[in-house]
């Protein structure tokens, strides 16, 4: 008998997310009968993102979807498609998706809010899942069309550690920019400098931000990457130049809060520096991907641009792994496989991709 293992929603996190909110559940599997545009996959990876902490929140809360009480989590996930009625997907592709945290699902790819994108040649689903992976192309997008950098311009980054992060900082020094990486923590600090090639790191965790950013941006900041929200946010408004942008990607200061995310204190500081707050989704940029993938594939095998992934091997280990990531224990993009070994398809060629 083929079993079905899920992680379900048990509850909604109050404040801080923990193991407790989740339950386990395993049943038989059976092959279910598709409809015109489904497809049937087996999940073989799990992408663990800030953003899922969104979808605990009641329906007042979210701002996409809200995930039931005792219905599974969902996320990105690397997926293989065991059956298809849909014309664009056959049996054995592999597929990047948003999909529930377990073995196996039924997907409307003509439905789906965030696009069901197949893995290119030559990708693991790792790749597909780490440097070729949203959060990979929500920084080139980010950076690139929504913020504008520009060759010579102060770029400040928050979360700069993070999987989005780090990919958003060496895109800016790709750029041509002087980059300033806000991160928690001296371990994460050296990798951005010595690694990633940031010009200059903030510790948060040392304390006095702003005395940091005055110190590491004395010219000011022509462009704020945001991750993060709440007092970074503020700091930084309180530090841009003239006419300076703000591109909010996220807000991961809140998602453990159970709270809205706080805006700046002073909007006129906005409005007496000309200063334009943008938000976005990387979806808005879906017809374009393969631009962006091109630009990736090109800056990873010239070794301008570093990857890291955190793969952690086991279902069992979802929900820990999901923890980890809000309380900083996490080196770069976090996934989680479902066994202790990914499909030897997605293998191939994996070192050369990754520019080691």
């Amino acid at each position: 008998m083929t079993i079905n293992r899920s992680w379900l929603l048990a509850r909604r996190p109050q404040g801080r997310v923990s193991i407790e909110d989740f339950a386990y559940r395993e049943e038989p599997f059976v092959t279910p009968t598709l409809a015109d545009g489904e497809v049937l996959v087996r999940n073989h990876c799990f992408s663990c993102a800030p953003t899922i902490r969104n979808w605990l929140n009641p329906p007042e809360r979210s701002y996409r979807t809200s995930i039931g009480i005792g219905q599974p989590i969902a996320g990105m996930a690397g997926a293989e498609i065991m059956a298809s009625r849909h014309p664009r997907f056959s049996a054995g592709d592999y597929v990047t998706a948003v999909s529930p945290w377990q073995d196996y699902a039924v997907l409307a790819p003509d439905r789906a809010a965030v696009p069901v994108v197949p893995v290119p040649a030559g990708l693991t689903l790792a790749d597909a899942l780490g440097p070729y992976s949203p959060n990979s192309l929500t920084a080139y997008f980010g950076m690139i069309d929504v913020g504008r950098a520009k060759i010579g311009e102060t770029v400040l980054i928050s979360a700069a550690a993070g999987s989005v992060g780090t990919v958003a900082c060496q895109i800016a020094r790709i750029q041509g920019c002087r980059v300033v990486a806000i991160a928690g923590g001296p371990i994460k600090c050296a990798w951005l400098r010595d690694v990633a090639g940031v010009d200059a790191t903030i510790d948060y965790k040392a304390g006095d931000l702003p005395a940091q950013l005055a110190e590491s941006c004395p010219t000011h900041v022509n462009l704020f990457f945001d991750n993060v929200g709440g007092e970074i946010l503020q700091a930084a408004v309180d530090a841009m130049a003239l006419h300076g942008r703000i591109v909010l990607c996220g807000q991961i200061s809140s998602y453990d809060t159970g709270k809205p995310a706080p805006g700046p204190r002073d909007m006129m500081r906005l409005v007496y520096g000309r200063i334009l707050m943008q938000g976005f989704v990387v979806g808005d940029f879906a017809a374009r991907y393969d631009e962006a993938y091109a630009a990736l594939r090109q800056w990873i095998k010239r070794g301008d641009l570093i990857c890291r992934t955190d793969l952690r091997e086991g279902f069992d280990r979802l929900p820990e792994a999901f923890v980890d990531l809000f309380r900083g224990n996490n080196e770069g993009t976090l996934l989680v496989s479902a066994t202790s070994g990914l499909p030897d398809q997605t293998r191939t060629d994996s070192s050369s991709e990754q520019g080691r």
